[in-house]
């Protein structure tokens, strides 16, 4: 977990407590500190323990897993082999692997946005669910239009459909002290039952008997695929939106503000930045990028809105985001090999006589390791500044 969602983060406030706030807000050693000219070689193992910590935890899931298998008389080197094949092995499952981490690497901006400011935001299910129903629902009055403008109108409203609904969680933990994590948990659940009022009952197709759904947008205005492959534009979007983001936390003073306020919150209210409007601004752009995931579900897979929509995609952003350590650029690595994970279900379900939520066990795994790993996060003395001997 980066120094912005970091459970220690309050615990580094008061005396002595600058230094490690910096760090711990992924800006290095400020100019002055006291660390700085002892400890040139910090950055770097810091660095390096954030690189190390999530592979060390992916191992120790992986290797648990296995005793799983070996419990019910599985083979570990089997499983490995067809979740190669099956994610990467050709050509038809590397384009599967990408077509499922495309909403993947929107879902989990979602959760890594906020948590630059120490904000667990869980609700991005919600938000994919009613980005997609929000980008029919404006779609409909314009499907007379040029494709473009379809497009940019879904665009338009399935971004500030999951935008107002992840950026109320916001405003609560903002302007009301409620804890987001649990607010945004709670408006998950009940932003699905708008959706599924809406679905099955004013936006829904008459002609949709065995699954509601709502009324389509016509296989002309679908998005098309990218040439010479059967990948969707969201993928390139989805990059475009990780890119964009480490531009902003990175690259940025809102994005050095962000960082501060995650890394001291009392520190950065003293510094008299406007911790309540980043805290509201960061929500609101990760439910924006959820929200525009429902929309190119909509336009490029299903062409309607339905139950396709709950899909599990903002759960998954949750360990992506917590297996890249916040970062928007390790994001897509990480999508990329849980979008695989998933993609073999299929293949282990059919080879293995194993159950497709098989590659839900994995992943709850690997979660539980990451959590633990976020625990020794810092503690060893080698990771720590040092400072001159006198």
């Amino acid at each position: 977990m980066s120094g912005a969602d970091a459970p220690g983060a309050a615990a580094r406030e008061g005396p002595g407590g600058a230094l490690p706030a910096a760090a711990a807000a992924g800006i290095g050693i400020l100019p002055g500190a006291a660390a700085a000219p002892a400890d040139r070689w910090y950055p770097w193992r810091r660095a390096a323990e954030a690189g190390l910590a999530p592979i060390a935890a992916l191992l120790a899931a992986f290797a648990a897993f296995a005793v799983f298998l070996l419990l019910l008389d599985k083979s570990p080197a089997e499983f490995l082999d067809l979740v190669w094949r099956g994610a990467f092995g050709s050509w038809f499952s590397l384009q599967n692997t990408l077509q499922r981490a495309a909403p993947l690497l929107l879902t989990a901006l979602c959760v890594a946005i906020p948590a630059r400011l120490g904000l667990v935001i869980i609700g991005g299910e919600a938000a994919v669910a009613l980005g997609g129903l929000a980008a029919v629902a404006a779609a409909l009055p314009v499907l007379g239009g040029p494709a473009l403008l379809v497009w940019l109108v879904m665009a338009a409203a399935g971004a500030a459909a999951g935008a107002l609904w992840i950026g109320l969680a916001g405003w609560l933990r903002a302007r009301r002290g409620v804890n987001e994590t649990i607010a945004s948990l709670v408006l998950a659940y009940v932003g699905l039952a708008p959706f599924n009022h809406l679905v099955e009952g004013l936006l829904r197709d008459p002609a949709s008997l065995n699954k509601p759904s709502t009324f389509g947008i016509g296989d002309a205005l679908m998005l098309p695929a990218l040439p010479g492959t059967d990948l969707h534009p969201g993928l390139l979007a989805g990059l475009a939106a990780c890119v964009l983001s480490w531009v902003l936390i990175s690259r940025t003073a809102t994005g050095f503000a962000a960082r501060v306020t995650g890394g001291n919150l009392r520190a950065a209210q003293l510094q008299g930045l406007p911790v309540q409007k980043l805290m509201i601004g960061a929500c609101l752009l990760g439910g924006g990028f959820a929200g525009l995931a429902g929309m190119i579900e909509v336009a490029a897979v299903h062409g309607r809105a339905n139950a396709s929509l709950i899909a599990g995609y903002g759960w998954s952003g949750i360990l992506i985001a917590f297996l890249s350590r916040h970062n928007p650029l390790a994001i897509i690595p990480m999508a990329v090999l849980l979008g695989g994970i998933g993609a073999a279900g299929g293949l282990l379900q059919r080879r293995m006589d194993m159950p497709d939520a098989t590659v839900m066990v994995l992943q709850g795994f690997i979660f539980v390791a990451i959590l633990a790993s976020d625990t020794l996060l810092g503690r060893h003395p080698w990771f720590q500044p040092r400072r001159a001997e006198s």
